[in-house]
């Protein structure tokens, strides 16, 4: 997934500190990519049902997610801020495609089944529900 030619050459993994860190971003993102299940990684091929469950059932972009995690995490492994970068870009990125393109054409496909899943699940922060 990474972008090697960002890291200067020599530039070796670290397993320990933000290393270690790292490797639990990147084993969280996976584990969430997988864990989308019927979600899917490319706007060109658009489920057919609408996915609420699952990861989906928290935030409504998981998978975007998954990515990101996974795209921390190995800036975190190399220690580089340039890879760093690149995962803030990609976020802001997909927000915009998210808002631009993703979302209008939902409403298009799913209508009011999409309204309402809409206003019960957030975009990209899961709602703290408090325990009492």
């Amino acid at each position: 997934m990474m972008p090697y030619w960002l890291l200067p050459r020599g530039t070796r993994p670290n397993l320990r500190g933000a290393g270690a860190t790292g490797w639990l971003l990147i084993a969280a993102g996976i584990a969430l990519y997988f864990a989308c299940g019927k979600g899917t990684p490319l706007p060109i091929d658009p489920p057919k049902k609408l996915v609420v469950e699952g990861p989906y059932g928290l935030v409504r972009n998981p998978m975007y997610w998954s990515v990101a995690s996974v795209m921390l995490g190995e800036a975190a492994v190399f220690h580089s801020v340039a890879l760093a970068e690149l995962a803030v870009a990609f976020f802001a990125g997909v927000n915009v495609f998210v808002l631009l393109y993703e979302e209008p054409a939902l409403r298009r496909k799913f209508g009011a089944e999409y309204e309402e899943y809409c206003r019960r699940v957030p975009r990209w922060l899961p709602r703290i529900k408090s325990a009492a």
